[in-house]
């Protein structure tokens, strides 16, 4: 089992903020075997579910996007809007699983997908 260091919570609440702050919600951190947030419109309803995973890149050079299939099905078991955010060095790329398309490969004994840069990712830069 992986723990996240302070450094990696910070990243996490960095990219979670900036996601949540393009539409005026908030945001709830779920528990340590869970997957990261629940995410909450302007009046407080529940509108999606978000798992931020770390890439210590530049947006330019964070593909192939990784993320753990175990942790995929998690997501995708909440069924509510499902979203990945990926943190990178100066900004954050994000998209909702049911429009992604990725590639699954064994890496290091886990099982992983790996999305390319496809039209229903987007963009926020840090500022």
């Amino acid at each position: 089992m992986t723990f996240e260091t302070e450094q990696d919570l910070k990243r996490e609440h960095k990219a979670i903020t900036t996601f949540v702050n393009t539409f005026g919600g908030s945001f709830q951190k779920l528990g340590p075997q869970d997957i990261d947030y629940k995410v909450f419109d302007k009046e407080g309803k529940l509108i999606a579910y978000v798992e931020v995973k770390s890439r210590i890149r530049t947006m330019h050079d964070a593909y192939p996007l990784p993320i753990s299939a175990k942790k995929l099905v998690k997501l995708m078991d909440k069924r509510l809007n499902p979203v990945i955010v990926w943190s990178c060095e100066d900004g954050i790329i994000y998209g909702q699983v049911n429009r992604l398309t990725g590639e699954i490969k064994l890496d290091d004994s886990e099982l992983m997908v790996f999305y390319s840069k496809q039209k229903p990712l987007k963009y926020i830069r840090f500022v």
